[in-house]
């Protein structure tokens, strides 16, 4: 068996199903200390703490609720316009190369959260899978995740100073 040292997942670990995580960083008074890159009135983009590749965030409606047919049009609207401002924001400041974009929506369609649905979007670089995932089944995230939060908050200031 291969091991990885990764330490900053024991908090994860030792605390799973103690509710709603998405909830939880929407009550931090603290968005940065939350990952919370951007809020509207109805959603908001938060980064992933444990990601798959660097600037991997989730997209979700500031409502608790598990599925994604039952957001009103607001909601929906809402979502998929953080959605359009978090892609270009990442264009700016990280020239991801393309994107992979889903929701997960139930347990048996691989969600970890099943009472909050939410968009997993997950930049992506030509070369982005190295030797580690082939060789050990390991992934390497090579930027710390207050840089890359640091990263989306100047391309989402960027966007705002372009007036969209």
């Amino acid at each position: 068996m291969e091991k990885l040292w990764a330490p900053w997942r024991v908090e994860y670990i030792r605390n799973p199903g103690k509710g709603c995580f998405l909830c939880a960083g929407l009550r931090e008074k603290n968005a940065r200390k939350a990952f919370i890159v951007e809020r509207s009135d109805r959603a908001f983009t938060i980064m992933n703490r444990y990601p798959y590749n660097n600037g991997h965030v989730m997209i979700a409606p500031l409502r608790h609720v598990g599925q994604l047919e039952l957001l009103d049009d607001d909601e929906m609207l809402s979502v998929h316009r953080l959605i359009s401002r978090i892609i270009k924001a990442l264009d700016h400041t990280m020239q991801p190369q393309g994107f992979n974009l889903g929701v997960n929506q139930g347990s048996v369609a691989g969600a970890g959260v099943i009472d909050h649905v939410h968009f997993h979007l997950v930049p992506r670089w030509q070369g982005d899978s190295n030797f580690m995932p082939l060789l050990s089944d390991t992934k390497v995230i090579s930027e710390a995740l207050y840089k890359t939060y640091d990263k989306i908050k100047e391309g989402l200031d960027w966007l705002d100073g372009l007036g969209k």
